[in-house]
C-alpha cells in the first residue's frame, strides 16, 4: 500500500502578492518613461510691439458698444472708434439687439467694436456678442488697452 508523505506544514490560504508588485512596478516605468514624450507642441517666442490701430474708411460706420459693469449697454455711432461719447444705450441685450440691428440694416458694412469695462462679468459680454450675431452683425471687434 502507498503511504502518504506527511506534511510539516499545513496548506496556506494567502495570495502570492509578489508577481502583482513586479508587474506593477514594470508598468509604472513604462508610464514614466513615455508620458514626457506624450507632451506635444512647438515653443515659440511671441513678438512684443506696440501695435497701432489700423486706417478705416472716413465714409464706414462705426459703432463703438460699451458694456458697463452693471451689465448695461450704450454705444456711440460715428465715423471712428469714440468710446467717451453716447448715442444710445440700453438696459438688457434684447434692446440693444434692436437698436443695433436697425443700423446694420441700414449700412450693412458697419463695423462694431466692443469694449467691456474691467470689472464686467465675462457672461454679460458673450451674451452681448451672441445676441450682436442674431441681430445680424458680421463684423464684430474688440477694444483692449494698451498696457
Amino acid at each position: 500500500m502507498l503511504a502518504r508523505p506527511v506534511r510539516k506544514h499545513g496548506l496556506k490560504a494567502e495570495m502570492n502578492v509578489v508577481p502583482y508588485i513586479d508587474v506593477m512596478l514594470v508598468l509604472l516605468v513604462i508610464f514614466m518613461v513615455t508620458a514626457p514624450m506624450l507632451v506635444q507642441g512647438v515653443q515659440i517666442e511671441l513678438p512684443k510691439v506696440a501695435a497701432e490701430a489700423l486706417p478705416a474708411p472716413s465714409q464706414q460706420r462705426i459703432v463703438t458698444l460699451s458694456v458697463k459693469a452693471d451689465g448695461s449697454y450704450y454705444w456711440h455711432l460715428g465715423s471712428e472708434v469714440d468710446t467717451s461719447r453716447q448715442t444710445d444705450s440700453a438696459v438688457d441685450t434684447a434692446q440693444m439687439r434692436d437698436k443695433i440691428a436697425a443700423i446694420v440694416a441700414q449700412d450693412p458694412q458697419t463695423q462694431v467694436y466692443l469694449r467691456a469695462d474691467r470689472n464686467t462679468e465675462y457672461a454679460a459680454v458673450v451674451a452681448g456678442i451672441a445676441e450682436l450675431q442674431r441681430g445680424g452683425v458680421s463684423r464684430l471687434g474688440l477694444i483692449t488697452e494698451a498696457p
